[in-house]
């Protein structure tokens, strides 16, 4: 079978090209940037045992396994993650929150970042990669979850201090900036079907999807410095019960930033007095 043939024998199966491209790139050691390359070689005939793990690898795929998981990475922000089943995989709606925390820090003095539920560490280390004078803490509730943050962190030589906990609510400390994405899906949303191979921890929250982001805007007053920022994203639906969430908490300046689609994808808030 050429890798063209292949490539067909995957899209009959019902995978998309651009999967069935990377998956294959994949199994045969090569960049997953480099999709050019199969079309230069598309009369190349991988060897049986690259053929029957492309095949089981499709196989997971049409089983509806995100193709992070099985190649084992994800690109976030221009950096190359390790990801797994312990993660949520990042979501490029999720570079929006970062591009907003990156226009309020300052990019030649230090400052205090914590990133709650960080996952796989994308946003704590992009924030971290962009903004080298920061201090960076990241918070997880998942021990699974920091293991895999704090090899991407060791892999990508960035410093950032890691947390095992729920929020804020083992922090002393004080920030210039929180910055989260929490889960925010309803918990009878039929959208978890289609993600039930993520974890469930970091996907769900409550009847309405916004107890974990009232948590957050409930204890974060206490937790930032004077003028300090909290940006939070959430479901496309959800930007007007969030900021009354933090309005009504006593953030002012609150806005909201849209995503590539045009969603209202992140909303934050500034807080001009010490908790």
């Amino acid at each position: 079978m050429t890798i063209a043939q292949a490539l067909a024998a995957a899209a009959a199966l019902g995978l998309e090209r651009l999967d069935a491209q990377l998956l294959l790139l994949h199994v045969l050691g090569k960049a997953q940037s480099d999709r050019g390359w199969l079309l230069a070689h598309d009369r190349d005939e991988p060897d049986a045992d690259a053929q029957a793990r492309y095949a089981q690898l499709c196989a997971r795929r049409v089983a509806g396994e995100p193709l992070a998981y099985i190649v084992g990475r994800k690109e976030f922000f221009g950096l190359d993650l390790l990801v797994d089943a312990r993660v949520l995989v990042p979501r490029p709606d999720t570079e929006v929150l970062v591009e907003w925390a990156l226009d309020l820090l300052p990019q030649q003095l230090p400052c205090k970042v914590v990133d709650l539920g960080t996952g796989s560490g994308a946003i704590a280390l992009a924030l971290k990669h962009q903004r080298p004078l920061a201090l960076v803490d990241a918070v997880d509730s998942s021990a699974g979850a920091l293991e895999v943050a704090q090899v991407n962190a060791r892999r990508l030589g960035l410093q950032v201090t890691f947390q095992l906990g729920s929020w804020l609510r083992a922090s002393t400390s004080r920030y210039d900036l929180i910055v989260s994405n929490p889960p925010y899906i309803r918990a009878d949303d039929s959208h978890l079907a289609a993600l039930v191979a993520e974890p469930l921890s970091a996907l769900a929250s409550g009847t309405d999807g916004l107890d974990d982001l009232r948590q957050i805007i409930g204890q974060a007053p206490s937790h930032l410095t004077g003028g300090g920022w909290l940006l939070l994203e959430h479901g496309w639906d959800q930007a007007p019960a969030v900021r009354d969430l933090l309005a009504t908490a006593g953030f002012t300046e609150v806005a909201t930033r849209r995503d590539l689609a045009g969603h209202e994808r992140c909303s934050g808030g500034r807080w001009l007095e010490l908790g």
